[in-house]
């Protein structure tokens, strides 16, 4: 098992054990090289594959390609956090570290600050290989397609800490792909407008978090200034992230057995 660093053990200062917990997730994603691949390089290549597969249709990927900025680093994430905080616990880590006086929301910021500075980087690296290398065009501010796309990816960390906590192995961990993932991945705008969509999809998708980053991006396709739409999308899917961490704080059990 890993051990605790000193200065998480009983009576450190919360803010110092929250961010030895961050300097800890991001030691072990660093000596992680699937992981890392997986986080970095991964979404570039399936971005690359959308970029051949309409080559000569530069509209349809500059379409397609900038919804996907907000869906490849939100499964991605949701994927890494749900199996690598099952680990935590399946490890009897997280057991140890919640022996000490720190507060659980404390402990799940920690881990959601490590594993959304990982997820910072997906989408930053993500957006600058299809703006820098695959020619993706957007009416919009690039600097507001790097930044939903990064608060996408910490939702996917904060749903993926909030379903790992019902997961008894990392097979089950990632059931939850289907349940959580493609329901939003479906329904989101991306295969079929929500316009056209039944009445009860359409209230469906109204409350799944994944939509309206989707939106917030069609919207910067479209606009070439900032808008007060683009600002509200952001802010529910921010609010969607925030619920999912609460959520997780109140579930979060010391291991699996």
């Amino acid at each position: 098992m890993t051990a605790i660093p000193t200065h998480a053990r009983p009576h450190a200062a919360p803010g110092a054990t929250t961010l030895a917990v961050t300097a800890r997730v991001l030691r072990q994603l660093r000596h992680d090289p699937r992981t890392i691949v997986l986080l970095l390089v991964v979404p570039s290549l399936l971005l690359g594959l959308m970029d051949a597969l309409w080559t000569g249709q530069p509209q349809v990927f500059d379409r397609v390609g900038l919804v996907m900025l907000a869906i490849f680093p939100f499964v991605v994430m949701f994927l890494v956090t749900s199996i690598a905080m099952l680990r935590e616990r399946t490890s009897g880590t997280l057991e140890r570290l919640l022996t000490t006086p720190l507060p659980r929301p404390a402990l799940l910021l920690g881990y959601g600050a490590g594993f959304g500075l990982a997820a910072a980087v997906q989408a930053a690296v993500t957006t600058a290989v299809g703006f820098g290398l695959l020619g993706l065009e957007t009416a919009g501010p690039l600097g507001w397609v790097v930044l939903i796309a990064m608060v996408d990816a910490v939702l996917g960390v904060a749903l993926g800490l909030l379903c790992s906590a019902f997961a008894r192995s990392e097979f089950q961990a990632v059931q939850f792909m289907p349940v959580v993932v493609l329901p939003q991945v479906f329904l989101c705008g991306l295969l079929v407008p929500r316009e056209q969509m039944a009445g009860w999809l359409q209230a469906i998708s109204d409350v799944l978090p994944l939509t309206y980053a989707v939106d917030a991006l069609q919207e910067v396709g479209s606009s070439s200034a900032a808008t007060g739409r683009m600002g509200l999308d952001l802010a529910v899917v921010a609010g969607g992230a925030l619920l999912a961490l609460v959520l997780a704080a109140a579930t979060l059990r010391r291991r699996t057995s």
